[in-house]
């Protein structure tokens, strides 16, 4: 049977795969890959199937693998990679073989990283998926985050279907898009306006519950009524809260909020917005609906 041996492992890295959709009604998030994209590119970089991926942190990841010849891919971000110590490209398909040595660091982009085998992570099903939610102890490897020593694994896997991918619809400096919450009326429109023409930077209280911003421009500072009676959220949705602090709710996000929610990022953004590092720089776009929807589609 393949492993891997996890020799370094840096905070934020789990096993997901496509999540656990259709479950948030019983209060169970679908959580799955941060950026789809670059999980759907680590798969279809190796021209095989490919099983579950691990979800790689913004610090890296080394391991060393056992077993024999196996296929792997790797992207999402701009990494850097080593091979027995060999600098390699990124993003890359690799063949593995026996006590391959695999170094993955931070590069010049990106907080996740995606690291897929033409094999299945063992690792077992819960509710369809082997996607972690460490926030509250489900799925992946004993509900937690993957540590240096942890060995994980390889199966024969089993056709899952096709993987599904999209086209990129922004670049990487394009404002993120959002479209207007439920309860944007309840700040004045001089708030609004602001939100769409300030810069927010991304702070450094990150994961995969939520991403807190900086409100350089004191846009909220003055907001009133940020305590509201709990309702649903969903990922995307941008919370205002208590003090003001607007934070981007992300794949493990909870269930319900008891904050106004200015807007929603739109399905299409999400993904980019995830990859932005701590201390860079964004701005938000509102479209609409419609438009949110036609660029939304995933494609087999």
């Amino acid at each position: 049977m393949s492993r891997i041996v996890l020799t370094r492992v840096g905070p934020m890295t789990t096993i997901q795969d496509d999540g656990r959709p259709g479950l948030f009604a019983h209060g169970i998030g679908a959580s799955g890959p941060m950026d789809r994209n670059g999980y759907a590119m680590a798969a279809a970089i190796t021209e095989v199937l490919c099983g579950a991926a691990i979800e790689i942190g913004p610090l890296g990841l080394d391991f060393t693998y056992r077993g024999d010849p196996l296929s792997a891919g790797m992207a999402g971000g701009t990494f850097t990679l080593t091979v027995d110590g060999e600098p390699r490209p990124w993003p890359a398909r690799l063949d593995l073989v026996e006590n391959t040595k695999i170094s993955i660091k931070p590069g010049p982009q990106g907080n996740y990283a995606y690291l897929r085998f033409a094999a299945q992570i063992d690792v077992p099903l819960i509710l369809g998926s082997r996607s972690t939610n460490a926030t509250v102890g489900l799925g992946g490897l004993d509900g937690r985050m993957l540590a240096a020593g942890d060995e994980l694994s390889l199966i024969d896997l089993i056709d899952t279907g096709p993987e599904l991918t999209r086209p990129e619809t922004a670049s990487p400096g394009d404002p993120i898009r959002f479209v207007w919450g439920i309860h944007a009326d309840l700040f004045p429109a001089p708030i609004r306006s602001a939100f769409t023409t300030s810069d927010f930077r991304i702070s450094s209280r990150m994961d995969r519950m939520g991403v807190r911003l900086d409100d350089t421009g004191s846009v909220f500072a003055d907001a009133k009524l940020l305590n509201l009676v709990s309702d649903a959220v969903v990922p995307g949705d941008v919370q205002i809260l208590g003090d003001g602090t607007p934070i981007i709710l992300m794949r493990d996000n909870q269930p319900t909020g008891g904050y106004p929610r200015i807007g929603t990022v739109i399905d299409a953004d999400l993904d980019r917005f995830a990859q932005i590092r701590a201390g860079k720089m964004v701005r938000f776009e509102p479209v609409s609906v419609a438009h949110a929807h036609r660029i939304s589609k995933w494609l087999p």
